[in-house]
C-alpha cells in the first residue's frame, strides 16, 4: 500500500537541506554562504484508520490532518441497542 492519503492525496515529497554559515550582512558580516545542499524527504503524518464508505466497514491510510477536520467517518464500536428485531433474526 503506497504511502498516500486516502483523502488528501497527501504523499511524500522531497525538498533540500541547507547548510550556511557566515554572518549576515546586517549583522556586519560579509553575507551568508551556502557550504553544502542534500536532499531530504518531507514524509505526511499517516495513520491506518477504521473508516465507513458506502455502509462497509474499511482500513485506510489517512493523514491527522484529515482525521481532525473531520474527513474520515469512523465505524461505531459496537451496537448500542439490542431490539427485539435483531434478536429474532439473530435466532431465525
Amino acid at each position: 500500500m503506497p504511502r498516500v492519503c486516502h483523502f488528501t492525496g497527501a504523499k511524500t515529497s522531497s525538498g533540500n537541506v541547507l547548510k550556511i554559515r557566515g554572518k549576515a550582512k546586517y549583522l556586519g558580516g560579509v553575507g551568508l554562504k551556502t557550504t553544502s545542499v542534500k536532499k531530504r524527504t518531507f514524509k505526511p503524518n499517516l495513520q491506518t484508520v477504521d473508516t465507513v464508505e458506502d455502509g462497509t466497514r474499511k482500513r485506510v491510510k489517512a493523514t491527522v490532518r484529515a482525521i481532525r477536520s473531520g474527513l474520515v467517518v469512523k465505524p461505531m464500536k459496537r451496537a448500542y441497542t439490542y431490539t427485539r428485531e435483531r434478536r429474532a433474526a439473530a435466532g431465525a
